[in-house]
């Protein structure tokens, strides 16, 4: 799915129980290649390779590997990208540890460890073709979760800061969020960049999104 100039989701699905689930790694264009934010489970580059090639890209545009954070949904991946790909790995100083093995996981089953070459905080910002791509640490999910905003394309890649059902943008998923407080934070901070369009890695893409609603109902 292209969600603006030069900005896609790739859709993976797994089973989950007895039904099946996505999640939506996205990618961003720039002059070297392509920023890929998360790479899904272990086991799914297949998939993720077929997700690309219906942009017409492959697993060697991908020059940037932009880990959200630690949970193996974005990060499992990661080891398998990196044996096909020599993609720069970039993550949060605050997950970071846990993603390289040096830390446990907070939530997530080991996955194994790769290294970071990169690591970013809050404002980092990357040049794109869909125009400046800004890090916004949003811990809460995950001590070091990070969020992207690209201003000019109108749009928010919220990760897991939020979720999206089938009716709309919601909070975060509490029941996978260990600091919940904090979290919620990290929408009201989101929800200064005043974007509407999101991206969220479970639920998917939302037009006319109000992040600022979502803050509120989580504040009331």
């Amino acid at each position: 799915m292209e969600l603006s100039d030069h900005v896609y989701a790739f859709p993976l699905t797994f089973e989950r129980g007895d039904h099946e689930a996505v999640i939506n790694p996205s990618g961003v264009e720039t002059e070297d290649g392509l920023i890929l934010l998360d790479a899904g489970f272990s086991g799914q580059m297949d998939d993720l390779a077929d997700a690309l090639a219906e942009h017409d890209f492959t697993l060697d545009d991908v020059e940037t590997l932009l880990l959200t954070h630690q949970d193996g949904d974005h990060a499992g991946g990661a080891e398998d990208l990196l044996s096909r790909t020599d993609a720069t790995v970039v993550a949060s100083t605050g997950d970071t540890p846990a993603i390289e093995g040096d830390e446990e996981l907070v939530k997530s089953n080991r996955y194994p460890p790769v290294p970071v070459d990169v690591q970013v905080v809050d404002g980092v910002t990357f040049r794109t073709e869909a125009g400046p791509m800004r890090i916004v640490e949003t811990p809460g999910h995950t001590p070091g979760h990070l969020s992207v905003v690209l201003p000019e394309a109108d749009l928010l890649i919220a990760a897991d800061a939020t979720v999206a059902d089938e009716d709309g943008l919601v909070g975060p998923n509490e029941e996978f969020t260990p600091e919940m407080e904090r979290a919620v934070d990290s929408v009201g901070k989101l929800a200064a960049f005043d974007t509407s369009h999101v991206l969220c890695y479970h639920g998917g893409f939302v037009e006319d999104a109000d992040v600022g609603a979502t803050y509120q109902s989580l504040t009331e």
